[in-house]
């Protein structure tokens, strides 16, 4: 092809927050910024370089951890970058050299390609296949990766079916996230569920009560589970803050917040003046650039916010020409064609700079993590989605909020958040030591970070909880006594079993809710007297959606256009679509079959809705925009005319 070849706690701030950047095109709060350094910065900034070459060499941990996953189960806490993903692939070589199959999870569609790309470089594509909500291939490779959803549900397979989990190693990366609010309930179903002659392994940079987790899963898989930990970075971490001048300063002094940022914080003056106007951002790079901390990945809160900050390229010289940053564009748009006019490839070539989030397609994401892995990119616009495992760290990461939004409101920056995010500071190999810049803003607590900036990680409780989707699949190879058991082995009962024994068993609180759920489906011609699934019930469970019964109703009441393609693929995008605003419409001339589909499948989901939240149990709010930009692709417009006449994201979320 013919290319040109150049190179929770609340928010402390007390602020409501807008995903909408209305005042992007204001002039930035730092008109005058000159780069400047405080003078005890000067011997710390003389460390910036690469290291010596050393032959790689495992470390104790490394090893030890190997020792344990040959013949038990496994938790690693380490740092990010210390070297994690090695013990997998060792692990996995281990299992694959005694014609064994390995299961790779992971809590995010972006990790799950990354090491779906790395593995296959690293054992043969043919050995590797991968299985998420969006991809499908090779899905018979000894090796899968994919996300934890996905493992459990084949979970549920097995034991419908009666047959034993084709694999003979798990691992769980990011294993934090057994105490994530929303999605907990998935790891801790695959912990309880998976088989005991399969040796579980999990990593993590953050666990507090890495003990109590191994204790459990000792005490429900009757194996041992070993933890091992490693505490020492593998790059050291030196925290900075920029003040609005454009001059950087030590963030702390020995423990102490350093000097400027408590002056700063008396002043306070800057919280007040300018603070609904964006940062600089191309001043902000301009200081890096000047004192060699790039490349960076900077933290910004929202998906509109990381596509919005590539405008500043305009404010910023355009990259030098450069044979290899050309050469290996190029052969990325030769492996992605269609990303050659991607509207955020000028900002890439042309300046070095990329946005990455959860609402882009990943073929875009897979070439802007290989450009900055390949050291070409100068900043990296993200959400928090990177810091959770893929694998591109920068010399400097830059913070402009001490909070984030976590899927229901904005708050305070947890410990766990935090770490993560600043685990991506400083490249493993390429940097003798890697910095956290903390800018003043608007959502900015520098307060809350130094307290971050020492705070242990932390401990991890049980999310189990019911849902509709659960108790079905559930319900499919387990009786009720059966289910009962189940809570009895959950880390809840665990939990609460050590801290308060006075209370309702935690198990007894799970079924007991178990069985309202189970009422309401036998209400419905899910369950039968027996507490045995229909056949309704049956399908309904083999659905895997979060809210099943609606579209369960739709089939009940042949509520889908199934002699109409296109509008079949409307319909279901509205169940499918999982975030919690409208699509933007812009100047839409609706199709009269189109308002006509999406009228009946609301009419019909109504009265199940009504009855679910008259029962005390959620209904989801349905988004019809969604099915609405859906139909516009599918009666053929480009998907790139669909994100300009809607705001719907190129991964089909909105940001």
């Amino acid at each position: 092809m013919a290319m040109e070849k150049r190179f929770h706690k609340k928010n402390p701030s007390g602020h409501k927050h807008s995903h909408s950047m209305r005042n992007s095109r204001r002039s930035g709060p730092f008109p005058s910024m000159k780069p400047e350094i405080a003078p005890s910065l000067k011997h710390v900034l003389a460390k910036i370089g690469r290291p010596s070459y050393a032959p790689f060499v495992p470390d104790v941990f490394q090893l030890q951890a190997l020792s344990a996953i040959g013949q038990n189960d496994c938790l690693v806490i380490a740092p990010t970058g210390s070297g994690k993903t090695w013990i997998a692939r060792e692990a996995i070589l281990s299992i694959m050299n005694k014609g064994g199959r390995a299961w790779y999870a992971s809590p995010l569609k972006a990790l799950s390609n990354s090491k779906w790309v790395e593995f296959g470089l690293h054992f043969d594509p043919e050995n590797v296949g991968i299985i998420t909500g969006d991809t499908r291939e090779n899905t018979e490779a000894p090796i899968i990766v994919g996300t934890t959803e996905i493992l459990r549900n084949q979970l549920y397979d097995a034991m419908h079916q009666g047959l034993d989990l084709n694999c003979d190693l798990v691992i769980l990366d990011e294993a934090h996230f057994l105490g994530d609010a929303d999605r907990g309930v998935v790891w801790e179903e695959i912990m309880i569920y998976l088989p005991v002659r399969v040796n579980l392994l999990l990593l993590s940079a953050t666990i507090g009560n890495g003990d109590e987790i191994a204790a459990w899963l000792t005490s429900i898989r009757k194996k041992t589970c070993t933890v091992v930990r490693e505490e020492k970075r593998p790059v050291p971490l030196y925290p900075m803050f920029l003040h609005p001048s454009g001059c950087l300063h030590p963030f702390l002094d020995g423990k102490k917040a350093g000097s400027a940022v408590c002056e700063f914080l008396k002043k306070d003056k800057f919280r007040h003046r300018g603070s609904h106007r964006p940062p600089d951002y191309a001043g902000i790079i301009r200081v890096l650039e000047r004192f060699n901390l790039l490349p960076a990945i900077f933290f910004l809160k929202s998906r509109a916010e990381c596509d919005t900050a590539l405008s500043c390229r305009t404010g910023l010289p355009p990259l030098k020409d450069n044979d290899a940053f050309a050469d290996d564009l190029y052969d990325l748009l030769e492996r992605f064609p269609s990303l050659g006019s991607h509207r955020q490839i000028k900002a890439l070539r042309n300046a070095g700079l990329a946005a990455h989030h959860g609402g882009q397609l990943p073929a875009w994401k897979l070439l802007v993590e290989e450009m900055m892995n390949r050291g070409h990119l100068r900043v990296i616009f993200a959400t928090t989605t990177i810091a959770a495992g893929v694998n591109f760290p920068a010399r400097t990461i830059v913070l402009f909020n001490s909070d984030q939004f976590n899927g229901h409101d904005f708050a305070a920056l947890s410990a766990t958040e935090f770490q993560q995010m600043t685990g991506r500071a400083g490249r493993r190999g390429q940097d003798n030591i890697g910095f956290m810049l903390a800018v003043q803003g608007r959502f900015m607590d520098l307060g809350h970070i130094k307290e971050m900036l020492s705070a242990a990680p932390e401990d991890i409780m049980s999310q189990l909880k019911n849902d509709f989707a659960m108790v079905l699949n559930l319900m499919l190879s387990q009786t009720p006594a059966d289910v009962k058991k189940i809570f009895e082995k959950s880390l809840a009962a665990w939990q609460q079993n050590k801290i308060d024994k006075k209370s309702m068993p935690a198990a007894d609180m799970l079924w007991k809710d178990f069985s309202l759920h189970l009422k309401f489906l036998h209400g419905e011609g899910f369950v039968d007297a027996a507490g045995r699934l229909t056949e309704d019930g049956r399908w309904a469970a083999r659905l895997r959606l979060d809210y099943p019964l609606l579209v369960a109703e739709c089939l009940r009441e042949d509520a889908f256009p199934v002699d109409n393609e296109k509008l079949l693929a409307a319909i279901v995008a509205v169940f499918a679509y999982d975030r919690d605003d409208e699509i933007h419409l812009a100047n839409a001339e609706l199709p009269h079959k189109l308002m006509a589909a999406l009228r009946k499948m609301l009419v019909a989901v109504r009265p199940m809705s009504r009855r679910l939240q008259s029962a005390g149990f959620k209904s989801p709010q349905l988004y019809p925009s969604a099915g609405v930009a859906m139909y516009y692709w599918a009666r053929g417009r480009s998907w790139d005319d669909v994100i300009k006449t809607t705001d719907a994201g190129e991964g089909g979320d909105t940001s």
